[in-house]
């Protein structure tokens, strides 16, 4: 599971350049809401990365596809069956996204908080699916089963896409299944 994650500009040339992307395109407020840095939480408003007009592209959305009884927000989706869920299909099929981070964190079971990244980088691309709910665009996580990096502190971890790949993730659907099934890649995890 994923609960919460960091996005931090500072000393990140490519994420200060998707926050310049968004500032850019937003002609007015985020749908009242403010984006949110640092440390991002359920139902805060952040950037993601979507396909418009073929290519890709910056998004506000919000963390989390609300409860069909109204009641809190799903913030993941299980990679191994979003599939066979029906709240989850159709963004597999057509509304795939890039969440970018510089880590997310997970707790041990003695509630020890650790962040991951990727070794030697600043930025970290978490798989994700969209949708929109009325006029707001909402996002969840895509998770899997933790890498030997992750499995000491949680069974679970996001579907991390490497950079160089964002486009096929985001495109090209023809991949969708081989990036489902993937193992993610090797993380550093560092105590919070």
């Amino acid at each position: 599971m994923c609960g919460r994650y960091n996005f931090t500009v500072e000393g990140s040339e490519e994420l200060q350049e998707i926050i310049d992307n968004l500032n850019a395109k937003a002609k007015s407020p985020f749908q009242g809401k403010t984006l949110k840095t640092g440390e991002i939480f359920p139902t805060d408003l952040a950037p993601i990365l979507i396909e418009e007009e073929n290519k890709v592209s910056v998004a506000a959305s919000s963390w989390g596809f609300p409860k069909y009884d109204k009641k809190g927000v799903i913030i993941n989706a299980r990679s191994e069956t979003a599939f066979e869920k029906k709240t989850f299909r159709n963004s597999l099929l057509n509304c795939r996204c890039i969440i970018p981070s510089t880590g997310f964190y997970e707790w041990d079971s003695s509630k020890k908080k650790f962040i991951f990244n990727m070794e030697g980088s600043k930025a970290l691309y978490m798989a994700g699916l969209y949708a929109y709910y009325g006029t707001e665009m909402r996002f969840v996580i895509l998770t899997t089963d933790a890498n030997e990096s992750i499995k000491d502190v949680h069974t679970r971890m996001p579907l991390v896409i490497p950079k160089e790949e964002i486009s096929s993730w985001i495109l090209d659907y023809s991949t969708t299944n081989d990036f489902l099934q993937r193992v993610p890649p090797k993380l550093v995890k560092e105590a919070v």
